[in-house]
């Protein structure tokens, strides 16, 4: 009994220290794996911890660069030239605001007033206009409150009322165009006024060094490139401003001849 008692225990001892053993063994392996996942994870949470350090050092880098460019080519005519592009912009923005404030369905608002004028006259339509927002609307209030002065002065009065509208379309423009002019202007200023620092410079030293003719010559290029730059970018806007009133205008003719044709047929609807 004591020999069946003894094999079991030392079998049982044996069972728990094997498994002791193989928990141990189990153990250590999953440490290694966590180690060798930390060490995979490491180099790629240090490329996105230095990927946002070396955007912030190309941000920071780039606007000391156009610093000390701005510095280099004289602060007072550089920020001079930078009005220029402030306010250029300032009115472009403007522009473009309105002119997409003013454009209306056209389609829409003529069968309106054709319905308006078939349900209740000429006050129903125009109220339809009152209630409508832009240029359109305001010139065919303005022909269709001529309507009993005859169909004539109705067609003069939305030629007329439309060059009102286009005069309020271009209004500012004529400024845009000259901050265009100005801006590569001071540029050139800056570049003679550069120009001739460099040759005082050359005069005082009595000989002509590439050091002196070259930082005369910086300081000019870089006024006049700030200029061109700012012109550049307002003749885009000039552009995009122009082509919104054409399209305005198109849509202002185009309608106002519709327009006249409702009322025509109106007003033979009227006199049968």
């Amino acid at each position: 009994m004591k020999k069946v008692f003894a094999t079991l225990t030392v079998l049982a001892m044996l069972t728990f220290g094997s498994a002791v053993v193989m928990a141990q063994e189990e153990a250590a392996a999953v440490e290694e794996a966590a180690v060798e996942q930390v060490d995979e994870a490491a180099p790629a949470a240090e490329e996105v911890a230095e990927a946002p350090a070396e955007e912030a050092g190309g941000f920071v880098a780039l606007h000391k660069t156009l610093k000390t460019k701005f510095i280099e080519g004289g602060a007072g005519f550089m920020a001079l030239t930078l009005v220029t592009l402030v306010f250029g912009l300032a009115l472009c923005i403007e522009r473009i605001i309105y002119l997409s404030l003013s454009k209306t369905n056209t389609k829409e608002l003529l069968a309106n007033i054709e319905a308006a004028l078939k349900q209740g006259g000429i006050e129903k339509a125009l109220e339809v206009c009152r209630n409508t927002r832009g240029p359109v609307a305001s010139i065919f209030y303005q022909g269709l409150s001529r309507y009993n002065e005859g169909i004539e002065v109705v067609e003069k009065t939305v030629a007329s009322y439309g060059g009102v509208q286009l005069g309020l379309l271009e209004k500012n423009l004529s400024w845009i165009t000259l901050f265009i002019a100005i801006a590569p202007s001071l540029g050139f200023l800056g570049t003679i006024i550069g120009m001739i620092e460099a040759f005082d410079k050359i005069q005082q030293v009595g000989d002509i060094s590439a050091t002196v003719v070259a930082g005369g010559i910086k300081v000019a290029l870089l006024t006049t490139l700030l200029g061109l730059i700012i012109a550049v970018v307002l003749q885009l806007f000039y552009n995009y401003i122009l082509s919104l009133v054409e399209g305005l205008v198109n849509e202002m003719e185009d309608s106002s001849i519709s327009l006249l044709d409702i009322v025509v047929e109106y007003d033979k609807a009227q006199k049968k």
